[in-house]
């Protein structure tokens, strides 16, 4: 029994002297899939690579698996996973970077909004954004949701429930009344959509707006930031400024396959972010999040979650060619990728290899529809809840079940598809990377970055 306690002794010393002694990241990158589990990213390399390819990150040499749970939860929401990253403790389901607050619903205002918040109780633990911004680095937020969703939130505001978005709001905008002090002259590079929570109430052109009549996008511009709300906006500005661009006036980003052309892609927004935040000398903290993904699963909507993880991909591959560029070998430079949790989707059913993954499930010898115990013909794809549960089982084709718009069926019937408790995995590189490995609480994320940082 001794030996075993030294050995795991040794092992803990050895674990906590290569985090301290890793080499010191100038900069970090963290990317979030914001539901991209591990049935996720499988099913987008089989869609976009075949079984024997790989997604880009796939191929970074640190990986880890990472468990999900929070503070009061089994399976976890998007704003205590993201936190834990962020914080380095468990958060309560629905707090945004604040520990041990009960998740009130914030009130309704006036106009019918969920605006006030209500948060009574729960202490403001630091965010990594937070401490890299205090040790004088640029520090940027880049998101395909809202920019006051769960995920971007947790990196630069504190509240006792995500759905005080106009409060989350009123944190990021430096000078005004509910600023984040904490976030010193404020985050250099934001980006993302949900103008509404940022702009006045108008009954008939801003109904989802701002009752206290405050136009945060003026007041960013006050402080000197340079605003824009079009891509075209955005691949204009210059560094130098701090950098506002919200792309869509009352919602979330478009899916990747149905992306208006005024709206920037994942790509674009994290390049601009890296030309922005690298001209700062002592470095850089950037997260840059894939938040369709869920969104899809949620609407057990298989396609746009696996062609939004590919985007989320060729924005990972971009930004690394682009930080090799700045930073040869990566020598001051961490990457991490990630998600905040799984989701319900599995892929099951036998099919042959070579097959589409959005396909119907084929017989492997005759090469016909294979049929279920009712004599009825299923995806490949398919989620254990959701939406879609038909009382009696229809046959699917080939051309529906590959539809963009097409909602895999569930086996439980519920009011929108759920998170999955699963496990999700870690990918790294880059300067601090080596600890990432093993099976690890997501909390020892937030200690790992903010070791190798020096923060």
């Amino acid at each position: 029994m001794m030996n075993k306690r030294l050995s795991c002794l040794a092992a803990a010393t050895f674990f906590s002297s290569a985090a301290m002694a890793a080499p010191q990241a100038k900069n970090i990158i963290f990317f979030l899939g914001d539901g991209m589990g591990p049935t996720t990213i499988t099913a987008a390399r089989i869609f976009k690579h075949g079984e024997d390819g790989l997604l880009n990150f796939e191929r970074l040499e640190r990986t880890a698996r990472l468990k999900t749970y929070s503070n009061d939860f089994q399976t976890t929401d998007s704003a205590p996973s993201m936190g834990a990253y962020m914080t380095g403790v468990k958060i309560n389901q629905d707090g945004i970077s604040i520990k041990d607050a009960r998740a009130i619903d914030p009130d309704r205002d006036a106009n019918g909004n969920r605006t006030v918040d209500k948060c009574v109780d729960g202490q403001v633990v630091p965010t990594i954004l937070e401490l890299a911004k205090a040790r004088g680095k640029a520090v940027g937020a880049v998101t395909t949701t809202e920019l006051t969703h769960a995920t971007p939130a947790s990196t630069f505001s504190h509240v006792c429930h995500r759905d005080a978005a106009y409060s989350i709001a009123r944190q990021i905008v430096p000078g005004g009344a509910g600023y984040n002090a904490a976030l010193g002259d404020g985050v250099d590079v934001l980006m993302g959509g949900g103008r509404h929570h940022f702009t006045p109430f108008d009954k008939a052109t801003n109904p989802k707006g701002r009752a206290d009549g405050r136009d945060l996008m003026a007041e960013f511009a006050a402080q000197g930031y340079y605003v824009a709300g079009t891509r075209a906006g955005m691949m204009s500005a210059r560094p130098g400024r701090k950098f506002v661009g919200i792309y869509s006036a009352d919602d979330h980003l478009d899916y990747a396959l149905a992306r208006r052309p005024e709206q920037p892609t994942l790509s674009e927004m994290a390049l601009k972010a890296i030309e922005l935040l690298s001209k700062d000398p002592d470095g850089f903290f950037l997260m840059v999040e894939g938040g369709k993904i869920d969104h899809a699963l949620h609407d057990n909507n298989a396609k746009n979650a696996l062609a939004d993880t590919v985007a989320f991909d060729e924005a990972i591959q971009a930004a690394i060619d682009r930080m090799r560029q700045l930073d040869p070998g990566l020598e001051n430079t961490l990457i991490v990728v990630t998600a905040d949790h799984d989701h319900t989707m599995v892929l099951n059913g036998y099919p042959k290899r070579g097959s589409k993954v959005l396909d119907i499930v084929h017989d492997y010898a005759s090469g016909e529809p294979k049929k279920d115990a009712d004599g009825k013909t299923f995806t490949a794809l398919v989620f254990g809840n959701g939406k879609v549960r038909p009382d009696l089982r229809a046959d699917v084709d080939s051309a529906t079940a590959q539809r963009d718009d097409y909602q895999q069926e569930a086996g439980v019937r519920t009011v929108y598809e759920s998170h999955g408790g699963g496990d999700v995995k870690l990918y790294a590189t880059g300067a601090g990377s080596a600890p990432f490995k093993g099976t690890m609480e997501n909390t020892q994320v937030f200690h790992l970055m903010k070791a190798a940082a020096g923060l």
